[in-house]
This record gives C-alpha cells, sequence and structure tokens, in this order.
C-alpha cells in the first residue's frame, strides 16, 4: 500500500539549515554521530604521532630522541588517547547515528542530552590534552597506578589534567549511556521485540549497562586522587594510612568492563557485516546475543587478573584465574558463530568484509595471549613487560580498530551516499594487516626476553635491537595504511560513487530509507515482523507486510523534531569551567556550577 505524502511543518527546520551554527546546535543524532566520528579520527591522529614518537624513540638502543619524563608522557597520553577519545567515541560515533535507524526511531530519547554529551566530550578531550600546552604531560601510565600519581612523585599539574579530564569523559559516556538505554528499551518501531533487534543494536545496550555500572567506580577513585593532590588527604598514601592497593582495585572494577566497552560494539559490527556479505543469515543469533550479554556480565568478576603480582593469596588467585578463563567461553561462542556464518555462504570480499575478516583472525591472536595471564605463574613473569603490550595492541588494535574499520567501510555509504573506493579500502586492510603483526608480534619476544613495559630506552647486545627495529618499521608501515584511509575518506567525499538506498542487498532497517537518511528518518514508523526486515520484504520470506509503514499512528502525520539548541553545548562548557576552577580558583568553580544550574533549566523554556 502506498503510503501518504508526509509535508514537515514549518517549524521542523533542521533539515535546511546550513552553516557551521547549524553543526553547533544540532540536536540531530545523525549530525551528533558525524560529530562524534570526525572528532574520534582527529583524535586518532595525535594518538599515532604520539605512537610513532614513542617507536622512534626506541628504534634502536641508547637513543636520545626525547627525554625520559617526556617519554613517559606520551606513553601515558596514547593509552588515553586510544582509549578514551578514539576508540569508545567512534563507537558512540556509531551508535548515535544508526541505533536509532536501525530500531525505526525517529531521533534518541534524551535529543538536548545526547548532544550534552558530545560536548563534554570534546571539551573533556581537549582538557586533558591542555597539559601538553602547560609543559607538563601526565607522567603516571594511562592506568595511574598510586603512588606514581601523588604529589611526591608527579609533582606538576600533568596528573590533575589528567584526573580532572577523565571525570569530564565520564560525564559525557553516562549521559550517552542512560539516553542510549532508555532509547533502546522504549523506542523500537512497533513488532521490534528485543529478539529481532539487530546484534550491533544488543551490543550497544549491553554496552551501556556496562558504561553505568563501571563508571561511578572509576569516578570515585579518581575523586579520592583529587582528594589526595589538592586538599592533601591520604587515601593512597601508604605512609599516612592509605592503601595504594585501593586504587588497582577501583581502577581495575572500572578497566576490565571498559575493556569489553571497547570491544563488544566491534562484535556487534562484524556481526552485521558478515552475513551481508556471506548472503547468510547469522548462524545461531541468540547464542551469539546471548554470549555478548554473558562476557558483560562475567567481566565485572575478573579485575584482579591484572593483580596476581600484587600477592592476592591463593584462594583469590584461583577464584579470579577460573573467571578468567571462564570469559573465554562465550567469545569463544562468537568467534564459532561468525566461522559458521561465513562457511557454505556465498562471500563476496568486500573491503568492509576483510576487515571483518581480519578482526577474527587478530582478536584470535590476541585472545589466546590473554588467556595465558589467566594463570597465575605466567603472568608472574609476563606482567609489565613488552608481552603485555603485544596483547593489548592486538585486542585494541588488531580487534577493536579492525571491526571498526569494517563498520565504517560498510556504513560509510549510508551516512555520506557514497561508496569509500574499494581499491584503496583494500590496500589499506592488506598493508595495514601486514604491518600490525610486523609492529606488535615481535613484542611478544621483547616481554619473553624481559624488556619492561615502560622502557625508556636501552642498552645495546641485550638481544632487543632486532625486534625494536622490526617494530619500529612496522609502526610507520602501519601509520601509511591509516594514511591511505584518510585519502579515501577525502577522494571518496569528493567525487565517490554514489552508493544509492542499499548498495550491499542489506537485511536491516537502515538501509529501506534513502542515503543519507532524511532529518526524520522514517515517514511512517515501519512494522516489523522479522530479526531481517528489509531481506524478507525484498526476497519475500516472511509475510508480506514485514516491514510496511504502520498507519494506525494518526501522530506520524505531523512530524516533529527537536528543533536545534545552543543550550546543551553551554551546559557542557559550564561543566569543563567547573573543572578548571578545581585547579584554578573557587570564583571560577562557582561561575561554573551557575552556568550549568542556568542552562539546565534554560532547557525546558525551548520548544520541544
Amino acid at each position: 500500500m502506498a503510503t501518504p505524502a508526509i509535508v514537515l511543518p514549518d517549524y521542523c527546520q533542521e533539515e535546511k539549515l546550513t552553516g557551521i551554527w547549524s553543526w553547533l546546535t544540532t540536536v540531530d543524532h545523525k549530525r551528533i554521530g558525524v560529530l562524534y566520528g570526525a572528532t574520534a579520527l582527529f583524535f586518532f591522529l595525535v594518538g599515532g604521532i604520539e605512537a610513532l614518537t614513542i617507536r622512534a624513540q626506541l628504534i634502536v638502543p641508547d637513543n636520545d630522541l626525547v627525554s625520559a619524563h617526556f617519554f613517559n608522557g606520551l606513553f601515558t597520553m596514547h593509552a588515553t588517547t586510544m582509549i578514551f577519545l578514539v576508540v569508545m567515541p567512534m563507537s558512540a560515533a556509531f551508535f548515535n547515528y544508526m541505533v536509532p535507524l536501525m530500531i525505526g526511531a525517529r531521533d534518541v530519547a534524551f535529543p538536548r542530552l545526547n548532544a550534552f554529551s558530545y560536548w563534554t566530550f570534546l571539551f573533556g578531550g581537549i582538557f586533558i590534552n591542555a597539559s601538553f600546552f602547560f609543559g607538563e604531560a601526565p607522567a603516571a601510565g594511562w592506568f595511574g597506578y598510586a603512588n606514581l600519581t601523588s604529589s611526591m612523585y608527579s609533582p606538576g599539574i600533568g596528573v590533575d589534567f589528567w584526573a580532572l579530564g577523565l571525570q569530564i569523559l565520564g560525564i559525557a559516556s553516562l549521559a550517552a549511556g542512560f539516553n542510549f538505554i532508555v532509547t533502546i528499551l522504549n523506542m523500537r518501531a512497533p513488532g521490534m521485540t528485543l529478539m529481532r533487534m539487530p546484534v550491533f543494536v544488543w551490543m550497544t545496550l549491553v554496552v551501556q549497562f556496562l558504561v553505568v555500572l563501571s563508571f561511578p567506580m572509576i569516578t570515585v577513585a579518581l575523586i579520592l586522587l583529587s582528594f589526595d593532590r589538592f586538599f592533601g588527604t591520604n587515601f593512597y598514601v601508604p605512609e599516612a594510612g592509605g592503601d595504594p592497593l585501593l586504587w588497582q582495585h577501583l581502577f581495575w572494577l572500572f578497566g576490565h568492563p571498559e575493556v569489553y566497552i571497547l570491544i563488544l560494539p566491534p562484535m556487534g559490527m562484524v556481526s552485521e557485516v558478515l552475513p551481508v556479505f556471506s548472503r547468510k543469515p547469522l548462524f545461531g543469533a541468540p547464542f551469539v546475543i546471548f554470549s555478548g550479554i554473558l562476557i558483560g556480565f562475567v567481566g565485572f568478576g575478573v579485575w584482579s587478573h591484572h593483580m596476581f603480582t600484587t600477592g592476592l593469596g591463593p584462594v583469590a588467585d584461583t577464584a579470579f584465574s577460573m573467571a578468567t578463563m571462564l570469559i573465554a567461553v562465550p567469545t569463544g561462542v562468537k568467534i564459532f558463530n561468525w566461522l559458521a556464518t561465513i562457511w557454505g555462504g556465498s562471500i563476496r570480499f568486500s573491503t568492509a568484509m576483510w576487515f571483518a575478516l581480519g578482526f577474527i583472525s587478530m582478536f584470535t591472536i590476541g585472545g589466546l595471549s590473554g588467556i595465558m595471564h589467566a594463570s597465575p605463574p605466567i603472568d608472574l613473569q609476563q606482567q609489565d613487560s613488552y608481552f603485555v603490550v603485544a596483547h593489548i595492541h592486538y585486542v585494541l588494535y588488531g580487534g577493536a580498530i579492525m571491526g571498526l574499520f569494517a563498520g565504517i567501510y560498510y556504513w560509510f555509504p549510508k551516512v555520506t551516499g557514497r561508496l569509500l573506493d574499494e581499491k584503496l579500502g583494500k590496500a589499506h586492510f592488506w598493508l595495514g594487516l601486514v604491518a600490525l603483526n610486523v609492529t606488535f608480534f615481535p613484542m611478544h619476544f621483547l616481554g619473553m626476553q624481559g624488556m619492561p613495559r615502560r622502557i625508556f630506552t636501552y642498552e645495546g647486545g641485550l638481544g632487543w635491537d632486532l625486534y625494536n627495529f622490526m617494530a619500529t618499521i612496522g609502526a610507520f608501515a602501519l601509520a601509511f595504511s591509516v594514511l591511505i584511509f584518510f585519502i579515501n575518506i577525502v577522494k571518496s567525499l569528493r567525487d565517490g560513487e554514489v552508493a544509492g538506498g542499499d548498495p550491499w542487498d542489506a537485511a536491516t532497517l537502515e538501509w529501506t530509507i534513502s542515503s543519507p537518511p532524511p532529518v526524520h528518518n522514517f515517514d511512517l514508523m515501519p512494522n516489523v515482523t522479522s530479526d531481517r526486515p528489509f531481506w524478507d520484504q525484498k526476497y519475500g520470506d516472511a509475510t508480506d507486510d514485514t516491514t510496511e509503514m504502520a498507519e494506525d499512528l494518526p501522530d506520524e502525520l505531523h512530524i516533529h523534531m527537536p528543533p536545534g539548541s545552543y543550550w546543551p553545548m553551554l551546559t557542557s562548557f559550564g561543566v569543563l569551567t567547573v573543572f578548571c576552577g578545581l585547579m584554578i580558583h573557587p570564583v571560577v568553580l562557582v561561575t561554573g556550577a551557575l552556568i550549568v544550574v542556568v542552562s539546565i533549566v534554560s532547557w525546558n523554556f525551548e520548544p520541544a
């Protein structure tokens, strides 16, 4: 049945706005997703430059390219940037842009809170990097172990920027977490039951619960650290009765769920890419979904495997060793379901498919080395060595980044209306895959030969020279592969092939509308009767009304999208001012608090 034409009312003007002001005031989930993605790519360049400087320092023995203190600052900020300012916001870009489209919603539940989340993230990212401009980057490691973060060992302002910046980023993450939980649970299209939701939406939902349950713990840890540094308390100072292990417990109670906050979204992306390019439904989709839920649940019970070297005792060592081995089971379930999806399929080796396959292989290597650390005796040998550096990079670059690249190549035409160049994309993949292994695999041998994780330089003749040289050459080759990716983006945005609405013959709701989507997403809400509605609509595998537009919702004929607002950005600026006030003067703190209160109250005086 033909759907009636929709005439947008005069007050729905955002799609007509152009210029920078429309972006500064937008509350459209799609534009906010683009802002998250562009910002994450910028910080990807920043984190990459920090990594290349680290590798350039270690390419030969006894190098003096940078000082030891600056090296520690690079080491700290590289990890902080890649985790909190690249992988998390890049996942958030997909959450923002794709989740409402995939569940048949017009927007997220709280559009202004969504805008507030982005601007708070941006200000937090700027704040945490501002320490470089004050000549004092944080140099205590990205996990900030006490007492390295104490005023005695880190007397400058670098750690202050780091601790307060992470709290600002935590506010942004919590705001987004509550927003997406409400959106997914309450705003699904008619007929989209929980088990009909795409796997990526499910992984998004699990991640939001991980965020809202884990970030309060790191917030408590950072508040105690800030009190120690600003007000002279002694929560982590053993000489005054404090306990440095308190920080480790609080940090890793957050830090291990954080690993799954980083890896579950790419797992969801891979679960969307593989069926489309294998021309088969995802094998055992319910098992993949429940495996993701189990990973999130058990992830809260394995934090102390990061602390085997602290002397927890045999009972605790046994419990956390078994829990760490247990969490490998749902991960293995996902891998075998992905392989079963590919098996016997009509495979199209697009760039997105290659990156999905690369994700499976590289993440498996990282997972296997992680299982080794479930054994306390092995962990005692490998802890704080370059073996751990190799493991985490196979998980987060070979896993998370490769999965994100699969998502970018898959959904780029939906966002822009143009396809990324496949030849450049495959050059990016193959060079990146080879370079990744040349960079990170030798680090396993460096760790087994005793190279410490945070070493600034080293003497020749220790057997480390060749492996460090290989790792540095591989790092620059990896950077060149990323340069190809950025060239591909610029080229495709300028004159890429026009994609059309459904370039991949996909199965989910976001591909049923134009590319890029209209500001209101759907003219009428879809009525979903299948977990792969677009395939069923195209090929008649289910009832004819699988994605028929529901016409029993009269309000849908009068589409109203929330107008743009500058108040969320001003609220975020107020939050930034509050944290700056902790370092500058109480008057600045009070001023920031007033800005936050006034701007939040003002949200309610604008048209909804």
